[in-house]
């Protein structure tokens, strides 16, 4: 959701929002708001301390709705999107910066495909980068580590 606000943005402007999208998005909880109606978007809209793009908010509210049928139907959305890599961690070689390889390109297609808004393959990529699915961080850079051993621990 973070990820959809920050199109056409600078990172930064939705980091320093975080707390207030936590807030005014139900702490994140998709079944919450999935449920969201003209009420909740009025609400959104009028919160200074999120990005108060309508577009964005409703796309956001579908987006639950649809995570939430996903979720009805008996398709788990982390099985979903980890079934691209087969649930391993696609590691960068530490040295090069790819902002959009074919796998965002066709995770982004089948997103679209199912109903998402916002869900390019470059803000595809950034969420892959987010959740885990690439870790491409910097050789010398220590979240590289730490994202390694995190994805080894759970496997």
């Amino acid at each position: 959701m973070l990820e959809s606000f920050q199109a056409g943005l600078a990172w930064i402007t939705v980091l320093r929002k975080r707390d207030a999208f936590r807030q005014g998005f139900a702490g994140f909880d998709p079944f919450v708001v999935a449920d969201f109606g003209e009420e909740d978007i009025l609400r959104l809209l009028d919160n200074p301390g999120i990005i108060r793009s309508r577009a964005k908010i409703e796309a956001t509210i579908e987006g639950a709705q649809i995570y939430c049928g996903m979720a009805e139907r008996g398709e788990d959305f982390g099985t979903f999107t980890w079934s691209f890599t087969g649930g391993k961690v696609l590691m960068g070689d530490g040295e090069s910066r790819v902002t959009t390889p074919p796998l965002s390109e066709k995770i982004s297609k089948e997103l679209k495909r199912r109903g998402f808004k916002f869900v390019g393959p470059s803000i595809t990529y950034a969420w892959m980068q987010a959740v885990g699915i690439v870790n491409d961080h910097a050789s010398d850079c220590f979240r590289r580590r730490e994202v390694t051993r995190a994805h080894s621990l759970a496997g």
